[in-house]
């Protein structure tokens, strides 16, 4: 875990989550959801991932997806693996679809685009929508 001086001069611990979200924060500066373009939210722990089509204008969410699905059960996937982020990433895809939606724009949720977050987006494009 990363070190850093405390105001005392004392080494001291770093937050991680904490860091994440002050990255989460300064994304959100830049990225806004709008009814043409919503925003599509990637939120990822160590066991699940979880999507979001969000509309910012209005502060409503259009729809979700996540790898706490009946769907996932009976595949047996893990929302902790690729395989789990690459189908959370065509189900949401389906859904948004399904309601008009071709359009987002990604928001990484202060992730890096790495791993599960990435593999979700490529699954998502693949699926159908532009971003």
């Amino acid at each position: 875990m990363p070190l850093r001086k405390g105001e005392n001069g004392l080494i001291k611990k770093t937050d991680r989550r904490l860091g994440l979200k002050q990255k989460h924060k300064s994304i959100r500066k830049r990225i806004h959801g709008t009814a043409e373009r919503p925003r599509l939210a990637v939120f990822r722990s160590l066991n699940h991932i979880y999507a979001q089509v969000i509309n910012d204008d209005l502060g409503v969410t259009l729809t979700v997806a996540s790898s706490l699905e009946s769907e996932f059960k009976a595949a047996e996937l893990s929302g902790g693996n690729i395989e789990g982020a690459k189908r959370v990433g065509q189900l949401i895809a389906k859904k948004a679809m399904d309601k008009g939606i071709t359009k987002v724009v990604y928001d990484r949720g202060g992730s890096l685009y790495h791993g599960r977050v990435a593999a979700l987006a490529q699954a998502a494009r693949e699926a159908g929508l532009d971003f």
